[in-house]
């Protein structure tokens, strides 16, 4: 049976797309259903009405780094594991990707373990730090405390997909996600509006859904229609060496997460100085906005990886090359119809999460500045991309940071003292990174790697 499976996902034959767009669909709808865990309690708390309406919403806003660092260390884990396996696929060595499947779950578990405990004991100084208020702080302190609780869920079932992607199963990888999903869009109005718990429901109603795709999830990996089962014997095979792989090529989609919080830190607390909590809201509906535009990306050059590693490990660098073609093309095509689209009718995304006339005005405003040259920020995906598929660890990590936290941040923070309006300056930030990050990491990516396979 595990020869069988072996041919199935043989990605060193036949053709290099059918390899990618079979992992990719399935992985772009599974981006959708992990993106709705959040975007779907954002549009629903967007619709509570009164006087708590608008403190509701920023409050969620000023959580979204706590959520993206926990994302970012089941990123850092599941990311580092999983183009490991596929280069151990290529090479056919399974019994060392069953031990680095095992080394995983150990770190999966060690991660929520510090993230829950830290996260609660310094629960109150993270969210001031982040621009938390007076009238805000009730709101974040709630929806933080529950997601916090719960963190080992989604930490097990995004770091654990990551690696069902990497044995070729797309479609299981999108229905571990796709389950979660269904419960939370189900739940989130019962516990929001039906139950009046408002944000504390629209927290407990993520933490069970995401509670539900970490059990289908391990369910799969435990099950023999994995082509490398999670074994207990294999989780005592941890070694200094194996954790050091992870933890090193993982670090590339670590820091690509953690930057993303350490970047909406840093335009919340701007925007709280400059524009005050209107603001932070804006930029809580575009980023959801840019999430949901980010999704094919995401789900292709992700698609690719497991396909592109898996051809490295066997040695077969004019396929690895063409891979690189294929996903390079359709993310750029792609983000030139998404920037188009976002700047023909930016009042229609925005109406998404809101129906506030003066939200809606400000953030179409806002959108076509935010969203100006988005197709540059596919080059960032593909270079780092690539980067991590191929075991290229230092200069994986190298791009994320440098695109956020030399660029993104430091113009975040000084653009506004030159800028009129200031908080128009936070809003270019995000353009003129993508160029500058993007052109930087697509080119070394094209010199050090493409033209060397």
């Amino acid at each position: 049976m595990e020869a069988v499976k072996q041919r199935v996902n043989d990605f060193s034959q036949g053709s290099i797309l059918k390899h990618i767009l079979k992992l990719a669909v399935p992985m772009t709808v599974a981006q959708l259903i992990t993106m709705l865990y959040n975007v779907v309690d954002r549009v629903f708390i967007g619709r509570i009405s009164g006087p708590d309406a608008a403190g509701a919403l920023t409050g969620v806003g000023i959580c979204l780094p706590v959520v993206t660092l926990v994302m970012a260390f089941a990123n850092l884990i599941g990311g580092g594991t999983a183009p490991l396996i596929s280069i151990q696929r290529g090479r056919h060595n399974d019994e060392e990707a069953e031990k680095l499947l095992g080394t995983a779950m150990v770190l999966l578990l060690t991660a929520a373990a510090l993230i829950t405990a830290l996260g609660l004991i310094f629960k109150v100084p993270i969210l001031r730090f982040l621009g938390a208020g007076d009238a805000t702080m009730p709101y974040a302190s709630a929806y933080t405390g529950i997601y916090i609780s719960g963190a080992v869920f989604p930490i097990i079932a995004l770091g654990l997909n990551s690696i069902i992607n990497a044995q070729g199963f797309g479609k299981t990888g999108m229905m571990t996600i796709a389950l979660g999903a269904g419960v939370n869009i189900i739940l989130d109005p019962i516990f929001i509006f039906a139950l009046d718990l408002g944000v504390s429901g629209a927290a407990i109603a993520t933490v069970i859904s995401q509670a539900v795709s970490a059990v289908w999830t391990l369910s799969f990996l435990f099950s023999r229609r994995a082509v490398y089962r999670l074994k207990l014997s294999r989780m005592r095979h941890v070694t200094g060496k194996r954790v050091g792989k992870i933890l090193s090529l993982g670090m590339a989609t670590f820091t690509m997460s953690a930057t993303n919080a350490a970047v909406q830190s840093a335009c919340n607390m701007t925007l709280g100085k400059y524009g005050g909590d209107t603001y932070i809201g804006i930029m809580t509906i575009i980023i959801s906005v840019r999430e949901i535009l980010t999704l094919p990306v995401q789900g292709f050059t992700h698609g690719s990886q497991p396909v592109l590693g898996y051809n490295y490990g066997a040695k077969l660098g004019g396929r690895v090359k063409k891979g690189i073609k294929y996903m390079s093309a359709i993310t750029i095509v792609y983000t030139l119809l998404a920037w188009l689209a976002a700047a023909l009718f930016p009042r229609f995304f925005v109406g998404i999460f809101t129906n506030s006339p003066e939200l809606l005005e400000l953030g179409a405003d806002a959108m076509h500045i935010y969203f100006f040259g988005f197709c540059f920020m596919a080059l960032q995906f593909c270079g780092q991309s690539v980067f991590t598929a191929l075991d290229k660890a230092g200069r994986a990590v190298f791009f994320s940071l440098f695109r956020k936290i030399i660029i993104v941040v430091p113009l975040t923070v000084l653009l506004p003292l030159v800028w009129q309006p200031p908080v128009n300056g936070v809003f270019w930030a995000e353009p003129i990174s993508n160029l500058v990050g993007g052109a930087a990491a697509f080119i070394t990516m094209y010199l050090t790697v493409y033209k060397k396979l």
